[in-house]
């Protein structure tokens, strides 16, 4: 059986979750905990290089990483249901906007998570421990996330751009629902899934941007997305709730 070492609260990890359960794919959950830097050790560093979540083993020694190159595989190996398009043109749109979520929502979404999820623990390591940690980071963007919301945490004015900027997010989807229920036309695929974290964050941040006065089609969308029965199973759960029942434990 496949096993996903992943994130409760990580886009990414919730992501391929959304996709496992859509295609009925059996396996085995690993939960890593990010703020005791659980991705960072050498054994997931094995599997994922990038010290990231998710990371899913196939078998000892048969691994993958990248969120959108996981989703393409299970597609690949459990054709049904299809979640991708059969038009060449539509599947390379679907792979431009899976992209563009990675490049242009995910940067804004990590400070406002980060800022919530990780900082409490990162900015009470001494000098000492955070150096031996930032040793453990293999990319440089992650050292530098991680050295923000230690020493320099994010202010509410950059929290606010990023908000503005995640917000770009529905105004786009708007525009791809125009003329179907789902992103790519009649047919719910690995767009719309790589649409729902941020989503489901953005209703948590700021749900006016998901009224109907705001933007009717993606309200219609995100109503349609939480009555499919993989979104209960991916469990998506509210993200104050996880860290209120964090704290609590």
């Amino acid at each position: 059986m496949m096993k996903l070492f992943h994130g409760w609260l990580s886009s990414a990890s919730r992501r391929v979750r959304l996709c496992l359960a859509e295609k009925g794919i059996a396996y085995d959950s690993v939960a890593i905990d990010m703020g005791r830097q659980e991705h960072h050790s050498p054994e997931f560093l094995a599997m994922n290089p990038n010290g990231v979540v998710p990371a899913l083993m196939l078998a000892p020694g048969r691994f993958l990483h990248e969120s959108s190159t996981i989703c393409e595989y299970l597609d690949d190996i459990q054709p049904n249901p299809p979640l991708r398009p059969a038009d060449p043109y539509a599947r390379a749109v679907m792979r431009n906007f899976v992209r563009w979520t990675d490049e242009h929502c995910l940067p804004h979404l990590l400070i406002l998570n980060w800022s919530l999820a990780l900082q409490p623990t990162a900015s009470q390591w001494n000098d000492d421990e955070l150096q031996a940690k930032l040793a453990r980071i293999p990319t440089a963007e992650r050292r530098e996330a991680w050295l923000r919301i230690a020493r320099r945490p994010y202010t509410e004015e950059e929290k606010a751009t990023a908000l503005d900027k995640l917000l770009r997010l529905p105004a786009r989807m708007e525009d791809m629902l125009a003329d179907a229920p789902w992103l790519l036309g009649g047919a719910y695929s690995l767009a719309d899934i790589a649409a729902v974290p941020f989503i489901a964050r953005i209703a948590e941040l700021a749900p006016q941007a998901l009224q109907a006065d705001a933007h009717p089609r993606v309200q219609a969308w995100w109503q349609a997305v939480q009555q499919r029965p993989a979104f209960a199973q991916a469990r998506l759960e509210r993200f104050d709730a996880v860290l209120k029942a964090r704290a609590a434990a």
